[in-house]
């Protein structure tokens, strides 16, 4: 316990500095920002954000980045509600009841539900990541890099065994990642690789460059693909402080959405997505009259919203501890952390304990200052949602062009977040998606050098994956996954529930 309290009071001591603060602000408030408004998703904007990251120390870059991330499921539900329209993939159940709410002129409330669950929900959260971080750090000591690898490949499966549609689109899409992270010059023989004779690419392919254009440029082209019509809420906000009945009705939804949240999110491969739709579920089996959800039941705003914030923040635990990224957004971390020369995984907690426990505490911040931003600003994101599609994105085109530019002022990388842009936008055309090619990405490089630093240390013998008793286990778990995922009444039946 007195660890535990040490620990948090260091994190506490980083993420009170003036500029952690400042930093952490600007990212809830963008993070609000881009949440409120469809379209423009967290995953596009951290990739947007990489550039101005680089001129930050690697802790506030981080603290900046995670608010961005969590914040944007608080603004999401302000969607949601106000407009029918989730600015997020975690608001879809918010949606549902949070609109029907604000039509019957009770906008306020949801939205304040929503803020208080999110809140209790975070805090929880990150009490939980506090308290598992200190156990794990052990982990550091026992891993070594057959561990590692083995461990990356578990965290690969995951990703196919929860990426939505087809499997082997999924891990097609994970071995185009693997193969476009072998680019550039080889590390230990020093001889160039796929680099087709051309001078830009002998240093590999720029985490930043491949992000922003698959997934910021490609989201760009795919909104300007359908016109939206926005059904803003014409009524009045109304109070946002729910009464003494909301809350009887609300406090137990709550309480069950941060524990299914929490659970799910620390699952590696997206599992935060499902805690929302888990806690809708599960309100409406629990509810003695089930027909009131749909049309506007409190406890269908309270549990999945309680869940969603939940389960953003918990993802963060495989992240810091292990170094396996669950969803697109955290291997853009894994991307932000290794471009400031830290590498993810549990020496993290031992190496960089203040970014570790900075971190965490910035987290609990963070769900503090969302509280004070979102609740008063309700009224100017109205306002914002009014504005129209079309007039946003030449600016958004214009600022990642800027922002690729910056890095390393090489009109090359201008050309190719454009061709990766198209790439991406012709992948979700054809039903693929391109966030396991980022993970692949990320963990091609870490996953090659641990493989061959494991073959060095055994003399080139493969069975050294299979002799240590912890990689064997990690390698057991995901063929299992691989072999559960492929068993076709299996997949019949998680398709169905992606499209659903």
């Amino acid at each position: 316990m007195g660890d535990f309290a040490s620990n948090l009071s260091l994190g506490f001591g980083v993420a009170l500095s003036l500029q952690n603060l400042g930093l952490a602000f600007l990212g809830c408030l963008v993070g609000s920002l881009i949440g409120v408004l469809p379209g423009v998703g967290p995953i596009a904007t951290i990739a947007m954000l990489l550039p101005i990251t680089f001129g930050l120390d690697p802790i506030g870059a981080l603290i900046m980045l995670a608010g961005i991330y969590y914040g944007a499921q608080y603004g999401g539900s302000t969607t949601a509600i106000l407009v029918n329209i989730p600015g997020e993939a975690t608001s879809v159940v918010t949606a549902l009841d949070g609109h029907q709410m604000a039509r019957q002129g009770r906008a306020g409330i949801a939205l304040g539900i929503a803020a208080i669950g999110s809140f209790f929900a975070g805090t929880v959260a990150t009490l939980v990541i506090a308290a598992l971080g200190a156990p794990l750090t052990g982990l550091a000591l026992i891993f070594g890099p057959t561990e590692y690898f083995s461990l990356m490949t578990m965290g690969l499966v995951f990703a196919v065994v929860l990426a939505r549609g087809s499997i082997l689109k999924a891990i097609a899409m994970i071995l185009v990642g693997v193969l476009l992270s072998t680019v550039g010059t080889d590390l230990e023989t020093g001889e160039e690789r796929m680099t087709f004779g051309l001078p830009f690419l002998v240093d590999g392919i720029d985490f930043a460059v491949l992000a922003m254009g698959v997934f910021g440029i490609a989201e760009i082209l795919r909104n300007l693909d359908h016109t939206e019509t926005r059904d803003v809420v014409r009524q009045a906000i109304g109070r946002l402080l729910p009464n003494r009945d909301d809350f009887r009705h609300s406090y137990k939804p709550v309480l069950r959405g941060t524990f299914i949240g929490a659970a799910l999110g620390i699952l590696p491969g997206n599992g935060a997505v499902l805690g929302p739709f888990a806690a809708y579920t599960l309100e409406k089996k629990l509810a003695k009259d089930p027909r009131r959800f749909g049309q506007g039941a409190i406890e269908g705003v309270a549990g999945p919203e309680s869940a969603n914030n939940a389960g953003a923040q918990t993802s963060f635990i495989p992240l810091l501890t292990l170094g396996i990224p669950p969803n697109a957004v955290m291997a853009l971390m894994v991307g932000a952390m290794t471009i400031h020369g830290i590498v993810p995984g549990p020496q993290v907690m031992t190496r960089n304990p203040d970014l570790f426990w900075g971190m965490i505490a910035s987290m609990w911040i963070g769900n503090l200052m969302l509280l004070v931003i979102n609740l008063p600003l309700v009224g100017m994101w109205v306002r914002l949602l009014k504005v129209p599609y079309r007039l946003m994105f030449p600016a958004i085109l214009m600022f990642c062009c800027i922002g690729i530019y910056s890095i390393n002022s090489l009109p090359t990388d201008v050309m190719f977040i454009a061709f990766f842009g198209l790439v991406g936008y012709m992948l979700i055309k054809f039903g693929f998606e391109p966030a396991p090619m980022l993970l692949g990405f990320v963990l091609g490089k870490l996953m090659e050098e641990n493989l061959r630093r494991a073959l060095i240390l055994s003399r080139g013998d493969m069975m050294t994956f299979i002799e240590h008793p912890i990689s064997a286990v990690l390698l057991a778990i995901a063929a299992i996954l691989l072999i559960v995922a492929l068993l076709p009444s299996i997949r019949k039946g998680r398709d169905e529930v992606f499209t659903e």
